[in-house]
Parts: structure tokens; sequence; C-alpha cells
């Protein structure tokens, strides 16, 4: 059973810094490239940051230079350090991994149930 559990949004003012956590768990977590993508209301999801196994990163444009993705292998856990935040940063954050799943006949995008973060202006 895979499950991927975000935690450390919350309301923040504009200017300001949150890092989020995501645990992993019935994975082999350091095999795997790990995401985060954030959902607005009322728009899509889109995509945010993604570190792979041998520690290579990317971003969207819209954060590059202001959030840094890192990984803890040993506590199974991606983190999403934020900052300088915006106001159009507030969103639903979520984790997600493409995880070998025989059950489902390949792989299968598992996601997170998302942490709320809200940047106050």
């Amino acid at each position: 059973q895979v499950q991927l559990v975000e935690s450390g949004g919350g309301l923040v003012q504009a200017g300001g810094s949150l890092r989020l956590s995501c645990v992993a768990s019935g994975m082999i977590f350091s095999t795997h490239t790990m995401h985060w993508h954030r959902q607005a209301p009322g728009k899509q999801r889109e995509f945010v940051a993604r570190i792979t196994s041998a520690g290579n990163t990317n971003y969207a444009d819209s954060v590059k230079g202001r959030f840094s993705i890192s990984r803890d292998n040993a506590q199974n856990t991606v983190y999403l350090q934020m900052n300088s935040l915006k106001p159009e940063d507030t969103a639903v954050y979520y984790c997600n991994a493409a995880v070998w799943t025989a059950t489902r006949g390949g792989y299968y995008d598992y996601w997170g149930q998302g942490t709320q973060v809200t940047v106050s202006s």
C-alpha cells in the first residue's frame, strides 16, 4: 500500500517562507522520482518541482529561484522549501510518485491528500 502524506501547509504573509513535507510509505522511496504539484481553486493542477533518485531537480519557471526541492531517503521524505512566497502561490500542494503496482498492471501515479498553502497580501 503506497501512501503519501503531505504536511506543513498553512497561512503565511507574502514574502514569508514555508516548508512542506511529504512522507512516503509502501514503496522503495530512494529509487523513485518525487514530484510536487499544486492546484488553486478553479484552476488546473500544475507542476511545481521534481527530484530524481540521483538528486537532479527541475522547477516550474514560476517558482524557480524561490522554491527548493530536496529529499531525505533515510526518512522517506521529500521536502519543498518555499521562500519569498507570493499570493499567487496560494494553492493545495500535492506530492506524487509513479510506482510500479502489480495489482494495477503497471506504473500508477500516487498522490497525497494535499496540504493547503495560503499566502496573504
